[in-house]
C-alpha cells in the first residue's frame, strides 16, 4: 500500500514538472519563408518577360537584316545599271526623255513581285514611275526619303495607306509589301533616290517562317529554364529544411545533454541506495515484504535506464564501425529478457540465432539498438504474445533483422512521430529510444522501419551493411 502511494506521489510530481508555468504565454511561430511559391510566380513573370523580350528583339533582328540583305543587292544592281549608262542628269530631268533608261526602269517595273517603282530627284520630286499619274508630284512627309537623300538605304514593312502614296496601289497586292528606298551616287554624292516596293510571296513565308522559329525556341527555351530554376530551388528548400531540422534537433541535444547531466548527478546516488536497501529484503520470510522489494528493484531499473538511454541520447557513445556476428547481438539481447519474457507469458521463436551473417557496427551499439526494440515489443503484449525474429538479405550487399510481434501495433500518428524525439506513445517513456535507435544504424550505414500489419502486431525492420 506504501509502495503504491509512492508510485502515485512520483507520478504526480512527474506530471505536474511538465506542465506549463502559470503565466507563461506560447510565442507564436512565425510563418516560415515560402521560397518555392515565391520563386514559382517571381520566376515565371521574369521567364515570360525574358523570353518574350528576347524573341521580339530577336524577330525585328531577323527581319530587319532579311529586308535590308534584299535591299542592297537592289540599290547595287540599280547604281551599276546607272553607273554603265552614265545617266546621272536623268534624275534631274534633263534627260526625262532618254527613252534607255526610261525603258530599264520599266523593266525594272516590270521584275517578279516589284508592284512600283518611282524615282525622286534631289528636289523630291518624282521625274519616272510606273504609276504616270504620280510623275511630277513630290510629297513632303516622307522620313525614308529624306534618310535616303542622306545617304542611307531605307527598308521598311508598311501598311499600305500608312502614307498618301500608298493609296493608289492596287488592292489586288497583299497588305504589306517591302518598301526600299535606294540612294543612287555619283562620285560620292547622292543625285537621286529609286523607291522600289516589293510583294515578294517566298520572301514572307521566309520571314513568317523564321518568326515562327524564334518564339517557338524562346517559349521552349524559357520552359526548359523555368524547370530547370523551380527544381534548383526545389532542392536548395529541402536542402535548407534538412538544414533546420537539424539545428533544431542540435539544439534539441544541448538541452537535453544539460538535462541529463543534472538528471544523471542527482538521481543515480539516490537511486542506488535505494536498490541496496530494496535488495536486503529479498531475503526477508515475508513474501508481501519481498513482493514490494521486487517490485522497488524493478521500478529502480527502468528508472536507471531511463537515464542511460537519456544520456546515450544526449551524448552518443563513439562507436567505431567493426565486423560483427548477428547471431550473437542478438543472443546477448535476447538473454537479458529472458526472464522477462517467461513471466510475461511472451514466446519467442527466432532462426536468426542461426545466421552466420556478419554486418558492419559495434556490438554494444547494436545490442542496446535491439534490447529497445524488444522492450518495445514486450510493452505492446502486456497479456503475453509471440516474439518472432528473422534474418535475410535484401538489396545489394544489405542483411535485414525483422523483429515481429502480436501487441497492438502502430497507429498512423505513431508511425509518423516514431522517431521524432519526446514524442513517446506510452504513458512511462521518455520518446528517445527509437531516436536514439536510429542515430546508431544510421550511424553504421544501416536504417530502420516500422510496419504495423493488417493482421495485428506491428514489425520492426533492421537494414545492416553486410560485412565484405
Amino acid at each position: 500500500m506504501r509502495l503504491a502511494l509512492r508510485k502515485r506521489s512520483i507520478r504526480s510530481a512527474g506530471g505536474r514538472s511538465r506542465s506549463a508555468r502559470p503565466g507563461t504565454r506560447a510565442q507564436p511561430m512565425q510563418n516560415p519563408f515560402k521560397l518555392t511559391r515565391r520563386f514559382a510566380i517571381l520566376g515565371l513573370l521574369l521567364t515570360v518577360a525574358v523570353s518574350v523580350a528576347s524573341s521580339f528583339f530577336l524577330s525585328r533582328f531577323m527581319v530587319r537584316n532579311l529586308l535590308r540583305q534584299d535591299a542592297t543587292v537592289s540599290r547595287d544592281f540599280v547604281q551599276s545599271v546607272v553607273e554603265v549608262q552614265q545617266a546621272w542628269e536623268y534624275f534631274s530631268g534633263r534627260r526625262a526623255g532618254d527613252t534607255n533608261l526610261g525603258e530599264f526602269f520599266s523593266r525594272i517595273a516590270a521584275m517578279p513581285h516589284v508592284v512600283r517603282t518611282n524615282v525622286f530627284s534631289t528636289e523630291r520630286t518624282i521625274v519616272w514611275s510606273s504609276d504616270p499619274a504620280l510623275i511630277g508630284r513630290r510629297f513632303d512627309r516622307n522620313p525614308e526619303l529624306e534618310a535616303a537623300l542622306g545617304g542611307r538605304l531605307e527598308v521598311s514593312l508598311d501598311d499600305q495607306k500608312s502614307k498618301p502614296e500608298h493609296v493608289a496601289l492596287d488592292g489586288e497586292h497583299p497588305k504589306y509589301v517591302v518598301e526600299n528606298y535606294l540612294p543612287v551616287r555619283r562620285n560620292g554624292e547622292v543625285i537621286g533616290v529609286v523607291e522600289m516596293y516589293k510583294s515578294s510571296r517566298a520572301l514572307f513565308d521566309s520571314i513568317d517562317e523564321g518568326l515562327q522559329l524564334i518564339w517557338l525556341s524562346g517559349l521552349g527555351g524559357g520552359i526548359f529554364l523555368y524547370g530547370v530554376l523551380v527544381w534548383v530551388v526545389l532542392r536548395a528548400e529541402r536542402i535548407i529544411r534538412a538544414q533546420q531540422a537539424s539545428l533544431v534537433q542540435h539544439e534539441t541535444l544541448a538541452a537535453l545533454g544539460t538535462m541529463a547531466s543534472a538528471v544523471a548527478h542527482g538521481i543515480r546516488n539516490p537511486l542506488a541506495s535505494i536498490r541496496s536497501s530494496a535488495e536486503l529484503n529479498l531475503d526477508n520470510e515475508s513474501a508481501p515484504v519481498r513482493e514490494a522489494s521486487e517490485d522497488i528493484v524493478d521500478e529502480v531499473d527502468r528508472l536507471e535506464r531511463w537515464v542511460r538511454d537519456l544520456l546515450a541520447y544526449a551524448v552518443p557513445e563513439a562507436g567505431e564501425p567493426e565486423n560483427v556476428r548477428v547471431s550473437q547481438v542478438l543472443h546477448d539481447s535476447l538473454n537479458a529478457f529472458e526472464g522477462v519474457f517467461a513471466k510475461r507469458d511472451i514466446r519467442v521463436s527466432s532462426d536468426a540465432l542461426q545466421s552466420a551473417a556478419v554486418v558492419r557496427g559495434d556490438h554494444a551499439l547494436l545490442t542496446q539498438v535491439f534490447n529497445c526494440l524488444l522492450t518495445n515489443a514486450m510493452e505492446a503484449m502486456p497479456q503475453g504474445g509471440e516474439l518472432q525474429l528473422k534474418t535475410a538479405p535484401v538489396g545489394a550487399g544489405r542483411l535485414r533483422v525483422s523483429i515481429s510481434d502480436t501487441g497492438h501495433g502502430f497507429s498512423a500518428s505513431d508511425l509518423q512521430n516514431a522517431f521524432v524525439p519526446r514524442r513517446s506513445t506510452k504513458r512511462t517513456g521518455l520518446g528517445v529510444g527509437l531516436p536514439l535507435s536510429k542515430r546508431i544504424l544510421e550511424r553504421f550505414g544501416g536504417s530502420i522501419e516500422l510496419v504495423s500489419r493488417a493482421t495485428g502486431g506491428a514489425t520492426v525492420n533492421v537494414d545492416l551493411p553486410i560485412a565484405r
